[in-house]
């Protein structure tokens, strides 16, 4: 008889393993002639070499499966035992599986623009509206580039600017003070990769979520890096952030221009620097519009009311 440890490296053992081991009990009936023992991302199993090898071979595709997927159901283990394709179904412009095997897709024109300009170049401006999906898409993207190894890392921040408020002292270490400009970030993040997972991610800094201010003398190599509400950067931060760019790395910079929350005498560094750089070869700009508003129908009336107020005004933003 033979021992083999089998260690699972990037699936999410409570996906992997079942509600109450379900999972290793079907295993274990699919096998019976192998001693099975799990516990957290580790498998024991004993037995015959043959059958070892076998088991082996099937652990790792339905890892494979289940890091795709973010989701293992009974049928998927029965179909890929018995060397069946796993009853898949296929959805146009998806980007990755969310919790639960939930697609997550490029829904609009502009978010499938997006996807497309992040393959093909290592930087890209994605601006536009509230709710048209600028930072969810591009978080996406990360998340998918994590998972299928081309970086090693993702790196998200934004600029910790009040929205019009004054919130004064914020109790708590500093975690505590920053998180709260951070958590749509966090929510993104959550709708992606699961909860333990997503722990064990932001603690051995795979993931890395910091307020624009900490990027200072970073060279952020292998990583998808994203600022957010980059209209909120002025002229230096903007270019202190876009020079931490490293070798094998991709950045994608969203924000929204008609919601500058700087004071009135500070230009936004993000106008700026797309006014500067949208001719440079491996630099990609994607402008979102109010038909990419993917949030309540509301929220489309809203920026359209918007909209027609600046209009009438007649203080359009120029970009060119």
């Amino acid at each position: 008889m033979i021992e083999r440890v089998i260690i699972l490296e990037n699936v999410d053992p409570v996906i992997f393993f079942g509600i109450n081991n379900n999972n290793i009990q079907l295993l274990k009936t699919l096998f019976p002639k192998l001693r099975i023992v799990a516990r957290g991302n580790v498998i024991k199993v004993v037995g015959e070499e043959e059958e070892l090898v076998a088991f082996e071979e099937k652990i790792h595709e339905l890892e494979k499966f289940s890091i795709e997927m973010n989701v293992l159901k009974e049928s998927d283990i029965l179909d890929i035992v018995k060397g069946k394709a796993p009853t898949v179904i296929n959805v146009d412009n998806l980007i990755i599986h969310g919790l639960n095997g939930k697609p997550i897709l490029a829904r609009t024109a502009n978010q499938k623009k997006l996807t497309e300009a992040f393959d093909m170049n290592d930087m890209v401006f994605a601006i536009g509206p509230a709710g048209s999906g600028k930072t969810y898409t591009a978080i996406a993207l990360a998340v998918r580039a994590l998972k299928t190894k081309q970086v090693r890392k993702i790196i998200l921040s934004r600029p910790a600017v009040e929205a019009g408020e004054k919130l004064g002292f914020l109790p708590g270490d500093m975690k505590e003070k920053i998180d709260p400009y951070l958590q749509p970030l966090y929510d993104a993040l959550e709708d992606m990769i699961p909860p333990l997972k997503l722990k064990e991610y932001i603690e051995n800094k795979i993931i890395q979520i910091a307020p624009l201010a900490f990027m200072r003398g970073r060279t952020l190599n292998d990583a998808v890096i994203i600022l957010d509400e980059a209209q909120n950067t002025t002229k230096p931060q903007i270019k202190m952030f876009l020079t931490r760019l490293g070798i094998n790395g991709k950045m994608i910079i969203t924000g929204d221009i008609t919601q500058v929350d700087l004071p009135n005498s500070q230009p936004s560094g993000l106008i700026h620097a797309m006014r500067m750089l949208r001719h440079i070869k491996g630099i990609a700009t994607v402008e979102f519009n109010k038909k990419d508003i993917v949030r309540h129908k509301l929220v489309q009336r809203i920026v359209e009311a918007y909209e027609e107020e600046e209009k009438q005004a007649n203080h359009p933003i120029n970009l060119s």
